[in-house]
């Protein structure tokens, strides 16, 4: 029993431990034991990382998402009393587990859909890091969330801002919310600039320590377009009640305007931990030793609209937003797949943006899809981009 904050162990799963997210995750857990219990943590392929957060951490299971892997966890775990398993279907199955009561979505990608649907079929809480699993399948996300009683508590920085700014305030009314972005390295560069930048460029974010793929989506603009999507959701939201601005100290994480036109912000040191504390802790808001804010050290806050010309991949997010259906999903696959394309030297920093466009002109466009309409869709979204991508070469 946790008698400074009056309650039982909560235990967590984390899905995608060795990712950014999931790594400082297990940091917190480790600085509050007295408060969390770790249940389960999987990984796609890193399994020397996974390893080694099994041996420090002990939790009771562990699945390896590469079967081709399975042996080697397992040997480098027989001496300890962890359960081991491997693919995709041990986590549909383990996420269920009767003990787990809040499971932190942190895979990358789509991939995170279908684990994040079967924990909130079996009554999971949710921390949602996994922001495409709401771009993808939003409807039908926060449908299943309202059906099975499971709260979805956001970890993305910007969207854990507003829920913060949020609280006390349910009865009213929201005119309209700002979302924040640092404009990633390469604000205020032209498009001719843009055409020379490398992907050694592309992975140095000036505030944020993230991985690849999200680091090369806040270089597009393409993150916060996605975090757009999400917003709409979490929060139930119109497209025009949702608006960006290019903050490029990151000490404010988002803005809330009510309807009487005052305005609430969170702030604070760019550092996940923190969203992800308060997501795993909620409504607590646990001690912390994180390094704090200090003004003067930060004299000036400066804002600037979006050059949404240059950087098309957040325009991009908002007509798929305001076009919905499939379009998101589209979106998020297309996506996915350039951006990987880029991270493997086979396409351009602009080319990403291009093949999102045509991939969204391209696909077939659903205005009420079924999850297996989704399924299509990514897949077939997927393959059209890497016909894309094959023709760059």
């Amino acid at each position: 029993m946790n008698t400074e904050y009056n309650l039982k162990k909560r235990v967590v799963a984390i899905l995608g431990s060795t990712g950014s997210i999931g790594t400082q995750a297990l940091e917190v857990i480790a600085g509050h034991k007295i408060f969390f219990e770790l249940e389960l943590i999987t990984a796609n392929s890193n399994a020397d990382l996974l390893i080694q957060q099994a041996k420090k951490y002990l939790p009771s299971t562990v699945i390896i998402g590469d079967k081709e892997k399975y042996n080697e966890v397992k040997n480098a775990l027989s001496s300890l009393p962890i359960k081991v398993f491997a693919g995709n279907d041990a986590i549909l199955l383990c996420v269920q587990n009767e003990n787990i009561e809040i499971v932190l979505t942190a895979m990358v990608g789509y991939a995170g859909l279908a684990p994040t649907i079967a924990a909130i079929k079996s009554g999971k809480h949710i921390a949602l890091a996994n922001k495409e699993t709401l771009v993808v399948a939003g409807e039908i996300i926060t449908r299943l969330a309202r059906e099975y009683g499971v709260n979805i508590y956001p970890v993305d920085s910007e969207h854990s801002a507003i829920f913060q700014c949020l609280l006390g305030e349910w009865k009213n009314k929201i005119e309209k919310i700002i979302l924040t972005a640092s404009g990633g390295p390469f604000r205020g560069k032209t498009i001719n600039e843009l055409k020379l930048i490398t992907k050694v460029q592309a992975l140095k974010h000036p505030n944020w320590n993230m991985g690849a793929k999200i680091t090369i989506d806040s270089a597009t603009l393409m993150n916060k377009g996605l975090e757009v999507i999400e917003a709409k959701w979490l929060f139930n939201l119109l497209p025009e009640q949702i608006d960006v601005i290019v903050h490029p100290q990151s000490i404010i994480h988002s803005i809330v305007q009510f309807e009487d036109g005052s305005m609430k912000a969170q702030m604070g040191l760019p550092d996940m931990k923190l969203p992800i504390q308060f997501a795993l802790g909620y409504p607590d808001r646990l001690k912390s030793d994180f390094p704090r804010f200090n003004f003067f050290q930060y004299p000036t806050l400066t804002f600037e609209q979006p050059d949404k010309k240059t950087f098309r991949s957040l325009s991009l997010a908002y007509e798929a937003l305001d076009k919905g259906g499939n379009m998101p999903c589209i979106l998020n696959a297309a996506n996915e797949i350039a951006v990987a394309g880029f991270l493997s030297d086979k396409i351009s920093f602009l080319n990403m943006t291009d093949i999102v466009e045509t991939c969204m002109l391209k696909i077939p466009f659903i205005v009420s899809p079924s999850i297996e309409d989704y399924i299509q869709t990514d897949e077939e979204t997927r393959r059209m981009a890497v016909d894309l991508i094959n023709k760059q070469l």
